[in-house]
Order: C-alpha cells, then structure tokens, then sequence
C-alpha cells in the first residue's frame, strides 16, 4: 500500500557566498576533505558577504565568529565555516548580524567578513558548507562552478 507519511524531502542550499565552488575532498584541511565533520561544498569567495542558504534557526555561533550553525525547520544542520585555521583570527575581520536563536530567511544576512584580512593573515579564504547530521540524509548532490549568494544552488539533500 502508499505509505503518505513517510516521505522523502528535498532540500535545495543555496550559496551563502559568492564565489567558485571546490568539492569538499579537494579543501586543504583533512577535518573537511575527509567529511569528518560531515558532506558538503566548499566556495572560494570573491566577496565578504555571508547570508543565510536556507530558511531555519541560528544553532550556534563560535565566538570568533569564523563559523555558525544554522538548523532548518526539517531538522537539517549546516555548518558555514569562512576561511581555514580562521579561528586563531580570534574574531578580528568578522562581524556577526545573527545571535544563536534567530530566525532566518534564506538570503539574510548572516556575516561580513573581511577577506584581504584573512589573505593577509596568511590563512585560505576557502570556506566548507557541511551537512553536519548526514545520519539524516538519504542522498546529497553538490554542484561546482561559480554561484553567486542567495541565488545559486550548492546543493540538494533528500532526507
């Protein structure tokens, strides 16, 4: 018989930067390349502008700011983690629109960040986007290629 309940949904993330997307297993950072973390993409910015790929929740929100959680309403969690080895910034070349318990709309704003600053500071500026519940997901599609923030997608996820 249908079973009507039990089906699967598909989530589609779209860019929280604008930049060119790297697959997960080429970034320079084996937490990332070898998905311990979890699966995603990774964009290499062209600007300082982070906003939100999905409608959902602010989860977390390191104090350094280099990385935030965002939960949507289907209970699926992203991890947005600008530049590697950011976290040593300490916070400096980042500011934060959100607070953990915030609704967001896909689009909003979630951070600027100075990236002459990370260059500068001798870091990458490449930036995983991870399903960090893949216990949840069922299948996960990325794309490659430019995008462009809040219009492109990075990638689909049936859970």
């Amino acid at each position: 018989m249908f079973n009507l309940f039990n089906r699967d949904k598909s989530i589609s993330i779209l860019a929280p930067m604008t930049g060119d997307i790297i697959e997960i297993t080429q970034v320079e950072d084996e937490v990332f390349s070898e998905k311990m973390v979890g699966d995603g993409v990774a964009i290499e910015p062209r600007e300082g502008i982070v906003v939100s790929p999905v409608q959902g929740r602010i989860v977390q929100i390191f104090p350094t700011k280099h990385a935030l959680g965002i939960e949507t309403e289907d209970g699926l969690e992203i991890l947005i983690h600008i530049g590697l080895d950011t976290v040593e910034l300490k916070g400096e070349g980042f500011k934060s629109y959100v607070k953990v318990g915030d609704e967001v709309k896909l689009g909003d704003k979630l951070l600027e960040v100075d990236l002459d600053f990370i260059r500068k500071s001798g870091r990458s500026t490449v930036s995983p986007i991870i399903i960090t519940n893949m216990d949840i997901v069922k299948n996960i599609s990325t794309k490659i290629g430019n995008v462009n923030r809040g219009e492109d997608s990075i990638m689909n996820v049936v859970i």
